[in-house]
């Protein structure tokens, strides 16, 4: 069973901290997911053998966590992770974010800069709600407020809502410089079909720190969850910290 973080007037989040040495690592699970991911307990488990302290958390209404997923916005998943990092953690941080996890580790480094020291974006998809819908969606979404679509990779309808949608177009960053100078690492699929690899390019365009890199995996789909995927994240991770 994992903890929970009680918070006054607001759903409880389920968490799993590990203490260790620093930076602590701060695993952001992408759109629908929740900290028991395949890279989420991957990394979990190599902060485990190297002594590293890492968070692990689930937003509201996702996983373990109370609240209704379709009630929550982008603005209350960036504020989740923010009141578990602020409650857990002290010190340096390296946040990993996984999809829109990559979109809010940006936004959490831009609210935390003094303590944040590097970003691992994994299929990282910043701005999603402004390339990721055509016309038809859109239209669909101010009509009924909701649109819901199956993805071959779940076994429930993703559902997006309208008040999700704007408060993603509230927190968009790429048509400007992010003013982000810590190190950032991006690794990306070329067969992603959720996240075109140009959106990788993007950000480490619009980054303003001077040390971006981006790896491309051939083969490699939007989980990026393969053995392989799997190994090539931990030594990027690894080699972040000694760089460090």
């Amino acid at each position: 069973m994992p903890d929970f973080l009680d918070r006054p007037g607001l759903p409880r989040l389920a968490y799993a901290y590990r203490p260790g040495a620093g930076p602590t690592l701060v695993f952001l699970p992408g759109y629908g997911s929740d900290m028991t991911g395949s890279k989420a307990v991957a990394l979990d488990a190599w902060a485990e053998v190297e002594g590293r302290a890492m968070l692990r958390l689930d937003y509201r209404g996702c996983g373990a966590s109370e609240g209704v997923f379709g009630d929550a916005t982008l603005d209350d998943w960036r504020d989740d992770a923010l009141d578990a990092i602020d409650h857990f953690t002290q010190g340096p941080l390296i946040l990993v974010g996984s999809s829109m996890g990559g979109w809010l580790m940006l936004l959490i480094a831009l609210e935390r800069r003094e303590r944040v020291v590097g970003l691992v974006g994994i299929a990282a998809a910043p701005d999603f709600t402004e390339w990721g819908y055509d016309a038809t969606q859109r239209a669909t979404l101010d009509a009924a407020g909701l649109i819901v679509s199956e993805h071959p990779d779940y076994d429930t309808p993703e559902v997006t809502t309208r008040t999700f949608w704007e408060s993603g177009q509230a927190n968009l960053l790429l048509d400007g410089e992010i003013p982000i100078d810590c190190p950032v690492r991006l690794l990306h699929g070329l067969e992603d079909k959720d996240v075109p690899p140009s959106i990788a390019f993007r950000l480490g365009r619009a980054l303003r720190s001077a040390d971006v890199q981006t790896i491309l995996v051939k083969g490699g789909e939007h989980r990026l969850s393969r053995p392989a995927d799997l190994g090539l994240l931990l030594t990027m991770v690894g080699a972040l910290i000694e760089s460090l």
